[in-house]
């Protein structure tokens, strides 16, 4: 055999499941002593040395940890950033594993991970096929901000500040409102369509429509397009900033002054929207802080201790230009 053989090449030489390999190799009980030998047997056979770390298990002490996240998005690239650098503050060495975005290899990659023996917690922003621990092993917690299909989930389908932005801008005398919403299979674009409907129906506002497709910035121009002559002054509530600044495109093209006759709100706070004109109001999210909120859980968790309060202001809208007063 020309690469190095692994505890799958001996579970499927001595007949048994790769769990049962990594249990026999880090002394579970349960194990008979006939299963036992064959796995040995197989393992001598094929030259199989366990990798040390997994011996670590005994004694669940390995300074490591383990995050997991979807490989298809570049989303946890602030959540990761939180994570390790409140696992470093706990003393623990983090390693981040990708995982492949069909479901089979992602589980069979995660039963990897959870068998290695290298961690004593895995952190996983995707569902998983387990949760707690396995049997002895590591603890494994998933936060589930991300579903299935590797659409933001969890904490980023809280919608408050969609009711706090229309709020607002009635305060400031807006009475006719209109939402360009994400893609219908995004729980987050679902959420913020539910509180926009909910919160216009609460303050007996008038909404000129509902649109979904995509988050495109040309969905957000499609939406402006099909308005009436009439319909400033208007308030466009965007599910993202890509389609509001698609909006503003829209409605400055149709001569409609921003934000006097439209005003735009967003989401995301991407990096130029503070940079647009007029700049764009958006909501922040602080994925960063929820991250290491979500590693702190893990970390108590592993150490039996007390889990940490959920932080408050994950969310936040930055008020700019584009949600002035109307005419």
């Amino acid at each position: 055999m020309d690469r190095r053989p692994t505890s799958h090449d001996v579970a499927h030489l001595a007949g048994v499941s790769q769990s049962t390999v990594s249990f026999v190799f880090t002394g579970r009980p349960g194990i008979s002593e006939a299963t036992r030998e064959k796995v040995l047997r197989a393992a001598s056979e094929l030259n199989y040395r366990p990798n040390l770390a997994a011996r670590s298990m005994r004694t669940h002490r390995t300074g490591r940890l383990a995050v997991v996240v979807p490989i298809a998005t570049i989303n946890p690239l602030t959540l990761l950033s939180g994570a390790i650098a409140a696992a470093r503050d706990e003393g623990y060495v983090v390693e981040v594993v990708s995982l492949p975005e069909e479901q089979t290899a992602r589980d069979e990659r995660l039963t990897e991970v959870v068998e290695s023996g290298q961690y004593e917690g895995i952190l996983a922003f995707t569902p998983l096929p387990f949760t707690d621990t396995t049997g002895g092993g590591p603890i494994v917690l998933s936060v589930g901000e991300f579903d299935d299909a590797m659409h933001m989930t969890g904490e980023f389908t809280d919608s408050r500040p969609i009711a706090e932005m229309i709020e607002r801008l009635a305060a400031q005398g807006h009475r006719r409102f209109i939402h360009v919403a994400g893609a219908e299979d995004f729980p987050s674009a679902r959420a913020r369509r539910d509180a926009y409907l909910s919160t216009i129906d609460r303050l007996g506002l008038e909404s000129l429509g509902l649109t979904d497709g995509d988050w495109s910035g040309k969905a957000g121009e499609d939406a402006i397009d099909a308005l009436p002559d009439d319909a400033p002054p208007l308030a466009v509530i965007a599910a993202n900033d890509v389609l509001a600044t698609g909006a503003i495109r829209a409605a400055t093209r149709r001569g409609w002054k921003l934000p006097h006759d439209v005003a735009v709100t967003g989401w995301d706070d991407h990096p130029q929207s503070a940079f647009l004109v007029p700049s764009l109001t958006s909501v922040v999210q602080d994925r960063e802080r929820l991250g290491a909120y979500s590693m702190h859980r893990l970390v108590a968790a592993v150490r039996g201790g007390e889990p940490p309060e959920k932080p408050d202001g994950l969310l936040t809208v930055v008020w700019r230009e584009s949600t002035e007063s109307p005419r």
